[in-house]
């Protein structure tokens, strides 16, 4: 049985889902051997999941000969200069979403999503992504790009079946929204590279991007997007303190509400939506309307398991599903999530990719298109006008 040696930076939420991934991990050795993160609580981290090292500084991972591959889970601000070392140290990449972005630079006034152009900031990160595009393929290490929808099971069903019938997709509807982010990084552009457009609609676009590519390959033709719109919002700016309980939305200089507008070559369409205002839950919603068909991707919520329940305090223990402010009353319960929201595929996939040297189904190209069309985006929304690429 091959082996494959980890190396993972960063100790929070997304790291946790792939440590809970590689333990699912069958037919290939996945082994954790180090973890790196700024935050105190890294060594507690280490320890509950069985990690032999752990350490606060990043780059000792990359003088260790027994890792193979470096897993970032880090704050957006700093893929790139961890993708350039990692890659330039000889090791195999596997990045969490987003690629990329616009964080500021020297001379940038803050906040930098209020006083620097998008049509600035879309060159310099279209700049930067080659940069890095051509870093990372003279390196000859794999790029594993971390986007879980790809992987969600819905999705991958949805793919299947665009091959079988190989009918046009017309029109897709995709969405991830909720009642905001606790974490107070995400309010300010500096640190995610954008607002709830980015952080949350990365996801879905990047489902639409890459099933349009599965029609296209399965169709023998060739689809690119051609232009884009785009509108965002600050919707929680008019919102009182006492009016704030159940959503975690307080923006400096990023929107809370975004929605993106596709065209393809092709002349079809596709709309994505994101927001932090949106009570009840995560939606992670894909809608595919085809010449043959329509296909509906709920990967949250979905009914896998509906309940009504009356007795908070008898659920504490219990996980429902993320983002609600109760367990009681009617709840979409959220079954295996890792494996719903796709990260036991994505690692799977990765240590396959890493272990028999293949490329992953979502790589750099993926992550390429989704950061260009996310900034082109953001261009459409500042400037009121459709955006050509």
């Amino acid at each position: 049985m091959k082996t494959v040696r980890i190396g993972l930076l960063g100790s929070g939420f997304a790291a946790e889902l792939h440590m809970h991934a590689y333990r699912r991990v069958f037919g290939i050795r996945a082994q954790v051997l180090a973890v790196a993160s700024r935050s105190e609580a890294v060594t507690e981290f280490g320890h509950r999941f069985g990690i032999p090292r752990s350490h606060r500084d990043w780059r000792i991972l990359l003088d260790d000969p027994q890792i193979d591959v470096i897993d970032i889970c880090t704050p957006p601000a700093v893929h790139a200069e961890m993708i350039v070392a990692s890659v330039r140290a000889g090791k195999h990449v596997i990045c969490e979403k987003p690629f990329t972005g616009y964080f500021g630079r020297l001379g940038d006034r803050a906040p930098v999503g209020r006083t620097v152009a998008k049509s600035l900031m879309y060159e310099r990160v279209m700049a930067e992504m080659e940069e890095l595009s051509s870093v990372i393929r003279a390196s000859g290490r794999l790029f594993l790009y971390a986007e879980d929808w790809i992987y969600a099971p819905a999705v991958i069903k949805t793919a299947e079946i665009l091959r079988a019938t190989r009918d046009k997709i017309l029109f897709m509807k995709a969405e991830e929204s909720h009642s905001g982010s606790h974490a107070a990084h995400a309010a300010q552009w500096a640190m995610t590279g954008g607002g709830a457009l980015i952080r949350q609609g990365c996801h879905p676009l990047s489902a639409v991007l890459y099933l349009k590519q599965v029609e296209a390959k399965a169709r023998g033709e060739r689809v690119a997007v051609s232009d884009v719109t785009c509108d965002v919002g600050m919707l929680t700016h008019g919102l009182r303190r006492e009016e704030r309980s159940h959503i975690h939305a307080d923006p400096v200089d990023v929107e809370d509400w975004g929605m993106l507008s596709l065209t393809f070559s092709d002349g079809t369409k596709a709309t994505v939506f994101a927001g932090d205002v949106i009570l009840g839950g995560v939606r992670n919603l894909v809608e595919t309307y085809t010449s043959g068909g329509a296909l509906f991707s709920n990967i949250a919520p979905n009914n896998h398991l509906v309940t009504y329940l009356t007795d908070e305090a008898k659920l504490a223990d219990v996980y429902i599903t993320e983002k609600v402010d109760r367990k009681t009353g009617w709840q979409f319960v959220c079954l295996e999530e890792e494996w719903t929201r796709g990260y036991f595929g994505e690692i799977q996939d990765f240590m396959e990719c890493v272990a028999f040297g293949r490329e992953p189904l979502s790589g750099l190209d993926l992550a390429f298109e989704a950061i260009k069309v996310q900034y082109a985006g953001y261009r459409a929304a500042e400037e009121g006008k459709r955006i050509a690429l």
